[in-house]
This record gives structure tokens, sequence and C-alpha cells, in this order.
């Protein structure tokens, strides 16, 4: 079995290289062909669940209201998640729940009466904030389930995240209530949990990391820095360079992203179409100071000092010496943008000057039957992405995108349920997409002939 490092390089590699090589030229992504077929047409599910193509299947490993070893039930709200390898074996699923103080209400009894030192933040009747991570803990020979447990609470609206080369999940908070909102601690941080947790961890807010409305966060495992995508719609796309390499609570700098010798570059499309596609642009980052911004203004100044706005920044994946990002309702149609960014050989460093990093502008949809409102995103083991959609329209269709190393998009799954699929990521030997039903919760792992189709 190989690790989970190993997989991110060679099924990464192959996605984000083979990607960066695409004959997509001016296109946009709408005009790409509707008709590939991939891994063969969608066959309806008996249960209603998830469509998949034959060959495939999914088996529900977890869902709301199961009983946990810990003597609590699987809250609901499950969004972003990460796989993290334990051993030759069993894989840890670091599962989000994005629940705020007003869902305690309609948790199940335990939650409701959880009072823990181990909280971060409590109700005024010490009840534990119903937010944070659980952790599945799967065996990939056996393809069961063989614990399962919370291990962050206290917080609010977890959603979404990022695992890191050191083996643990960084669970972002996307909020900005505080204290003054009637909560006794400030939120709108990032927390890290092991991968080895047994339980519930101390939570530690990394405060030099920002406080925003954080979505998701991607890890550079040369370098250490820390990429950060915000959910707003004038977001920026920052980073964080760690004073020391793996050790996040020991603090470091906060930037953002500038296009060079184009301050304040609207990358959104919404009007005037300024971000081409398929361009390299070169960037340069400034330094935010008062990261904690008591006054929820981080993005706003960092605007005000030239850095580049963006549409609502969602998932990240790291491939090889490059990251892609989801902006949900970014692009003229604003149903849905990709951007690519090369760090520069410097990164980070009083040399990047002289070797910029790049962003570019990757894919745009202008038809939602092709694309609509990406979010979590990760690489199928054939080198594909795999696009979960969040559409926030009256009745949804959400769907697994698959998109080709030529670009080329195609349907993967489609979620008969009236919500939507997050927290896509594959097991370290490529064997299992693991993906979160949003509500009410259910997590699945799907199996079947991934290297059957390639291109």
């Amino acid at each position: 079995m190989i690790s989970r490092r190993q997989f991110l390089i060679s099924a990464g590699t192959l996605a984000f290289m083979g990607l960066s090589r695409s004959a997509f030229g001016k296109q946009s992504f709408a005009q790409v062909s509707e008709q590939l077929s991939a891994y063969g047409p969608l066959l309806a599910d008996p249960h209603q669940l998830l469509d998949l193509p034959a060959g495939f299947s999914y088996r529900v490993i977890s869902q709301l209201g199961d009983n946990m070893d810990d003597g609590f039930t699987v809250p609901d709200k499950a969004d972003g998640m990460g796989c993290i390898a334990l051993d030759d074996q069993r894989v840890a699923l670091v599962r989000n729940h994005e629940l705020k103080a007003t869902d305690l209400a309609k948790a199940e009894a335990s939650l409701q009466l959880h009072k823990t030192p181990l909280a971060y933040d409590s109700t005024a009747q010490g009840v534990a904030l119903p937010g944070g991570t659980s952790h599945i803990i799967y065996n990939l020979t056996t393809a069961k389930k063989e614990q399962e447990y919370l291990s962050l609470v206290g917080t609010i609206r977890n959603c979404s995240g990022g695992i890191t080369p050191w083996g643990s999940w960084l669970t972002c908070e996307e909020t900005v209530q505080t204290k003054a909102d009637g909560f006794s601690q400030d939120h709108g941080y990032i927390f890290e949990v092991s991968g080895n947790a047994k339980g519930l961890v101390k939570p530690e807010p990394l405060k030099a990391m920002g406080r925003f409305n954080h979505e998701a966060a991607a890890v550079d495992p040369r370098t250490g820095i820390v990429y950060l995508t915000e959910d707003k719609g004038d977001s920026l796309f920052y980073r964080f360079i760690p004073n020391e390499f793996g050790k996040l609570s020991r603090g470091g700098k906060l930037q953002a992203m500038v296009i060079k010798q184009q301050p304040q570059f609207d990358t959104r499309n919404w009007v005037n179409g300024a971000m081409p596609l398929q361009v390299n642009m070169a960037v340069e980052w400034l330094d935010l100071d008062q990261p904690e911004s008591p006054n929820d203004d981080l993005r706003l100044r960092g605007y005000q000092q030239g850095a580049a706005l963006f549409a609502r920044g969602e998932g990240i994946h790291w491939g090889e010496k490059e990251l892609y990002f989801c902006c949900t309702n970014g692009g003229q149609k604003q149903l849905g943008q990709v951007m690519k960014y090369q760090p520069s050989a410097f990164e980070g460093t009083h040399k990047e000057g002289l070797e910029p990093g790049h962003i570019q502008l990757f894919i745009e949809s202008s038809d939602k039957s092709l694309f609509n409102f990406g979010d979590n995103l990760t690489v199928a083991p054939n080198g594909h992405l795999i696009v979960c959609e969040d559409q926030y329209t009256e009745v949804v269709d959400n769907h697994l995108r698959g998109v080709t190393p030529q670009g080329e998009v195609y349907n993967f799954a489609r979620l008969s349920a009236q919500t939507e699929l997050a927290g896509a990521c594959f097991s370290p030997d490529g064997s299992t997409l693991f993906v979160n039903v949003y509500s009410p919760t259910k997590t699945l792992a799907i199996t079947g002939p991934w290297q059957s189709f390639k291109s």
C-alpha cells in the first residue's frame, strides 16, 4: 500500500500537470463537449441516494443518529473531510460538522447535555457548542468501520479544511461571531486535529492564521506554507508562512495575494471579464496586520492595500508544485470558476520577487448543466479532478463532476437527496472515494474500476 503522500504525488501530478497542459485554449468551460461518456451513463440507485456508473457501488459507513464509541451519536451537517493514513490498512476520516449554536435544539439528547472542559466554547448552561469534528477509523482491507467518536467540540460552522503533511486535519470555522454575539469566545479560527486523536483534543485556535469566514486550507509539503480560502463574495486568497515548519501554533505571517502591477484586481469576472482564461498572471503578497480582525475587516483592509478579489473561495487541492481552488459563484454567469496557483521556486522568501508565483483562471462555467457551484474538490486515481457541487436553488441537482486532464467534463455521480455532497477525499491507495451527504449526515465509501477510464 502506498502512502497518502505518494498517492498525492502520483495521482495529483497526473491530473494537475495534465490539466495545466490541456488544450483548453481560450474556450470557456461550457464549450467543452457535453457528450463525454467517461465511465458510462449513471444508473438509477434503487435506494434513491446516489446514482453511479456501472461497476461502481457505495456503502453507507456512517449516518446521522448512529451510536458512536464515545456514547454520543453521529452529528448532522457533515461537510469537509480529510483522509489520513494510520497504518497499512487503516485510515482516519476526520469529518467536519457545520453546526451552529442554534442547531443544539434539534440535536440528539446526549449532545444537548454535553459538558466538557475540552469544549472550545459552551452555552450559558455549560453545554458544548455542537460544531467541530468527528473521527471514523476505517479498515480498507475489511471495508469496515472500526471506531467512531467526537474529536473536537465547541466550535461553530466547521465548513472545510485540509490535511497536512504531518498527519493532521485543519478544520476551519466559517463564521466571524464574537463574544458580542453572546458567546464566551470569539470565533472564526482554524483548529488542528491530529489524525491519531483517540477522542476529544484540546482546542487551540490558530489565531495568527487569521479570523475570517474560513473555508479550506492546503499545505505545500515543500515549504509548509498554508494557503487559505475565504467564503465571501469579496474574498481574498491568503497564505500563512509559519515560523516553524509543521508547528502552526508557534505563529507566523499572514499575507494576501496581489496581482503584480495590477492592484485591486477583480478575478470574479462578474462585470468586465478582466480575468482571461488560461493566462498566467504574476503575483506578489502583502503582509496583513491584526490577523485576529476584531472588526471583520481583514479582507477590506487587504483590498485597500491592493489585494485581488475572488468570488467565494472554497475547496483547495494540492497537486505537484501547484494547487487548484474553487470560486463558487465566480464567472460572468456566476456558476463557478477554478483557479490554479503555481508557487515561486523561492516561495515565501526574499528571493521570490525574482521568480514570482502565478495565478491562472483555469476554467469558468457558463452552463449549469456542466458545472454549477463547485465546492470541495479532490483527485481520482486516474488523475482526474472530482468536484463536489453545492447549488443553492429551491430544487437542487448536485453532482460529482469529473474533469479530465484535457479539460473535458463528465458526470461521475448524481445525488438524489435535496442536499449537497461534500468532503470528497480518496484513501491513500486510491481504492476508495469517501464523501459526505451533508444533511441528514451520511458518509459514503465508493469503490469501483477507477482506472477503467483514462484520457
